[in-house]
């Protein structure tokens, strides 16, 4: 868990959430796993439609049938267990904006708690198919993507071929005023 004792300390907190593809074994205890779900449920919406729906996935079976979807989501089997975040499919522009708001906040409670997490992708219109068959997703309704949440090992991405890790520096991507403007 998190040893958060001033803004600062919570400030770094959040600062350091990162995908997460290496877990160890171990389990998310049902009181943490309750209060990522609560974190979850009370995180904003656009207009406070609250669409998402989430299915709990512990399963390892299921888990790894899910980490076959795709070639890069392999990491999803090792999790203790995933959240599929399922939407209506009503409006996707604003279903797309609150995934991505209620995903961020599942990561940092389970930071702040103590457990690794990722957001795997589904992919292409076909593999979503493939996960909500597996999952018992209603026709018509998406499920773009699950946040995996475990014991974790190290943040730090293991593919030979993975993404630079740092970040830009502000003065790379902030302007004032009008884009350009320093």
């Amino acid at each position: 868990m998190a040893d958060i004792t001033s803004n600062a300390d919570a400030l770094e907190t959040i600062r350091m959430v990162r995908q997460v593809r290496q877990y160890t074994s171990g389990d998310v205890p049902h009181d943490a796993l309750n209060t990522i779900l609560e974190i979850a449920r009370w995180s904003g919406s656009s207009p406070n439609s609250q669409p998402w729906r989430f299915i709990v996935v512990d399963d390892k079976s299921l888990l790894k049938q899910l980490s076959e979807l795709r070639d890069n989501i392999t990491w999803v089997a090792d999790g203790a267990l995933a959240i599929a975040i399922v939407l209506p499919g009503e409006n996707p522009p604003h279903e797309m904006y609150d995934m991505g708001r209620v995903t961020e906040r599942m990561m940092i409670a389970a930071r702040i708690l103590g457990y690794g997490s990722g957001t795997a992708w589904f992919g292409e219109p076909e593999r979503e198919a493939q996960a909500k068959q597996l999952l018992g997703v209603p026709e018509g309704m998406t499920c773009p993507s699950v946040v995996v949440i475990g014991p974790y090992e190290t943040h730090k991405d293991p593919r030979a071929a993975g993404p630079a890790p740092g970040r830009k520096p502000l003065d790379e991507l902030v302007s004032y005023g009008r884009y350009g403007e320093k």
